[in-house]
């Protein structure tokens, strides 16, 4: 089972040529399950829909309660931004939680809820977006709270460990990564604990998603870091479903001289149901 999880930019820069090469490099992947944040939706138009039509996949996606705090950014009115789900199965169930923030740093980041009916089990899959100021940690550890109560309030009755992915703006030794992780930190949920995939990455491999040499990541933002992460609880279910067997980033170069988006996506396998998955 392959995961894919990418911040898609929203309709930052040159969009329209973005789209293709975001296009490209999911067909080449061939996923079976994607988490996507900063899908735009205009006009009759919604990003995640187009690519799950020229993929052959299932798809839902959730808009922001405050798109409009996005549009004055870029001068684009009416352009709506959110999470999306992208999947090689149906989706069941779906549900959406508004991640907490203070008024000033508010701008509608959410965690979407998509449960899969995938092969022998039925996968429980998130994909969130948290805020992103630099100096937000504090906030960020409010979300991941949220957002790890939410992964136990939609994860049971089935034995697929739960699929949490996403852009988190928070490098792997934040407070808020090791409290979402529940190992290196006592868990939010007792009993619940979400790997890193990452963590079983070959380690001379490339890990920054937030990478200068991309030109649309602004140096003066901060040092090349992770911030894009796909956790899978553990321990992993009956016959080693959800076990991770590899991860890479992907996205991280130009496509026909096109960046496809400002972050690198991350890719991991997990093992399936052993009959089909």
């Amino acid at each position: 089972m392959r995961v894919v999880t990418w911040n898609l930019w929203w309709r930052f820069g040159p969009w329209r040529e973005r789209q293709k090469a975001i296009l490209a490099v999911l067909r080449e992947l061939r996923p079976d399950v994607v988490g996507l944040q900063e899908v735009w939706a205009a006009d009759g138009e919604n990003l995640a829909e187009w690519l799950a039509e020229e993929l052959g996949l299932h798809w839902t996606w959730a808009p922001s309660p405050a798109s409009e705090r996005w549009q004055r950014r870029t001068g684009q009115p009416g352009v709506e931004v959110g999470n999306a789900v992208l999947s090689r199965w149906p989706v069941v169930e779906r549900a959406v939680l508004r991640l907490p923030a203070p008024a000033e740093l508010d701008d509608g980041r959410l965690a979407l809820h998509a449960r899969l009916d995938a092969p022998g089990h039925q996968l429980p899959f998130f994909t969130a977006h948290l805020t992103s100021p630099l100096d937000a940690s504090a906030v960020r550890c409010g979300q991941v709270t949220a957002l790890a109560e939410f992964v136990a309030a939609h994860r049971s009755g089935t034995d697929f460990p739960p699929v949490v992915t996403g852009d988190f703006n928070a490098p792997p030794d934040s407070d808020e990564i090791r409290l979402l992780g529940g190992t290196r930190t006592a868990p939010i949920v007792p009993g619940q604990v979400l790997f890193d995939t990452w963590d079983y990455a070959d380690p001379t491999a490339p890990s920054a998603t937030w990478d200068h040499s991309n030109p649309y990541v602004h140096p003066g933002l901060g040092p090349r870091t992770r911030v894009d992460y796909i956790f899978v609880g553990g321990p992993a279910g009956p016959a080693g479903i959800g076990t991770v067997q590899g991860v890479r980033r992907a996205g991280d170069g130009p496509v026909e001289g096109v960046w496809p988006t400002d972050h690198a996506a991350v890719v991991a396998d997990l093992a399936g149901a052993p009959y089909g998955g």
